[in-house]
């Protein structure tokens, strides 16, 4: 069996030079999606091939803008959770909010917990 009937290998907007290149190593091209804005710049995904019982990748840095890239990456989770993969990994080669770790002083949050946390409730 091919891998690339096993695996989807995805990229959002943030980075599609490195997921070029990661698709380019392993031999697997990356998969149809639709990503565009609608006219209020709220963003839209969608899938364009079946992944149904796949495992995704998705390639998507949340760097500067971190929080759009950050929503692309929640929308893009969501959009194949919804589309019945079978394991979606996020493949976030820069971690926007990272530095954000611990409470260095009172009435602070901690956002590299909140966006993990995000992450890991969206799918």
């Amino acid at each position: 069996m091919k891998l690339e009937n096993e695996l989807g290998l995805f990229s959002g907007r943030a980075n599609p030079e490195l997921a070029n290149k990661i698709a380019k190593h392993i031999g697997v091209p990356l998969g149809k999606m639709e990503l565009s804005s609608f006219s209020d710049k709220e963003m839209y995904v969608r899938i364009n091939e079946n992944v149904r019982g796949k495992d995704v990748f998705l390639i998507q840095p949340t760097s500067p803008p971190a929080n759009e890239n950050l929503m692309e990456l929640l929308i893009m989770i969501d959009a194949f959770q919804r589309a019945s993969a079978r394991r979606i990994t996020a493949v976030i080669s820069y971690y926007g909010y990272g530095r954000q770790d611990r409470k260095d002083e009172p009435r602070v949050p901690i956002t590299a917990k909140l966006v993990a946390n995000l992450v890991t409730t969206a799918g």
